[in-house]
């Protein structure tokens, strides 16, 4: 392997981890409209809320899956073809939820209103859940041959691990994006995301346990990579403590950046444990590793070029929207 090469995996992994935690509590606030808010008001007072930046926070995601098709093609044909249904329904997911917003907004009656406000929360629940299935799926191995053609089955995509590990992300999305509505509201709607955040951590200790005790039997992580996927997983536990309590005491801002930390962390533990592959074979002879599935060198140096220039200036970018874009909103009853 080569600097380069380890450069774009990591950058890879940053990518995904961004789209998690920007999009993740877009996602949450989408779930929101339908478990936190009463009535109409408050849930066009929470899609405006996430109004501004849904859309740029998605380009996250696309540019992910342009950095893998550029700097690992194999790895990119061979994911895309074995995952095939589970990318085209998170598209579709992406899709209907992306259009929900605008129609919700021309809605000419109550009926369609409420259709639109539904395809959100649908959309909001079913994205997360589904690429988390995809990443957790991955994770265990799965049918390839020496060419990296995947064969990925029912049972290789809808099993134990990849399960919760797509509820794991959809609800630490819930809870980030309750965090976010606590920040961006104010009166009733901002209290009741409080408190509802309070109680769900309850129930996100039992799934990062039930997923960790999955990880150990299930993937070769704790095997390969003992030392920095124990690290990890403690990190995991201790960002969802810390945004229990700062949640629990007030403190909204570190609760969300607590939040955030844990989708990360998530990713974190994904892409440590494939290290050095990208793609994990369940018979660990045809493994598609870093080294093997990657561009030319050519390739990755003129992309690192381009990321040195490009990059600064959209973390700027980024940083000045949300700034500009700071302001609370209040819910009209």
């Amino acid at each position: 392997m080569t600097i380069l090469q380890i450069l774009w995996f990591v950058v890879i992994a940053v990518l995904f981890a961004g789209f998690l935690f920007f999009e993740g509590f877009d996602f949450g606030a989408g779930m929101a409209t339908r478990l936190l808010a009463n009535n109409d008001s408050e849930r066009q007072t929470i899609l405006r809320s996430i109004a501004p930046h849904w859309d740029g926070n998605e380009v996250w995601l696309i540019t992910a899956g342009g950095a893998m098709f550029a700097s690992f093609p194999l790895w990119y044909a061979s994911l895309f073809s074995g995952y095939y249904i589970l990318l085209f329904l998170t598209l579709i997911a992406l899709i209907f939820r992306g259009v929900s917003f605008e129609f919700t907004a021309h809605a000419q009656n109550a009926f369609q209103r409420s259709l639109w406000l539904w395809t959100n929360f649908i959309g909001s629940v079913s994205a997360p859940f589904l690429l988390g299935m995809l990443l957790t799926s991955m994770m265990q191995g799965v049918p390839m041959d020496a060419q990296g053609n995947v064969w990925a089955g029912f049972f290789v995509v809808v099993n134990w691990l990849s399960v919760v590990g797509g509820l794991a992300v959809a609800y630490l999305s819930l809870i980030h994006g309750l965090h976010f509505i606590s920040l961006k509201t104010k009166n009733s709607l901002h209290n009741r995301a409080i408190n509802m955040a309070d109680k769900l951590y309850w129930l996100v200790y039992p799934v990062l346990v039930i997923f960790a005790l999955l990880a150990i039997f299930q993937t070769d992580f704790f095997t390969k990579h003992l030392i920095t996927s124990l690290f990890i997983v403690i990190l995991l536990v201790l960002a969802t403590l810390l945004g229990h309590l700062a949640i629990h005491y007030g403190h909204n801002a570190y609760a969300f950046s607590a939040s955030g930390l844990s989708l990360i962390l998530v990713i974190a533990f994904i892409f440590n444990g494939i290290f050095p592959r990208v793609m994990v074979s369940n018979n660990g002879k045809h493994d598609l590793l870093i080294s093997t599935a990657s561009a030319s060198s050519l390739t990755l140096e003129i992309m690192t070029g381009v990321l040195a220039v490009l990059l600064p200036i959209v973390l700027i970018y980024s940083a000045w929207s949300y700034w500009i874009q700071r302001k609370k909103f209040v819910d009209i009853k």
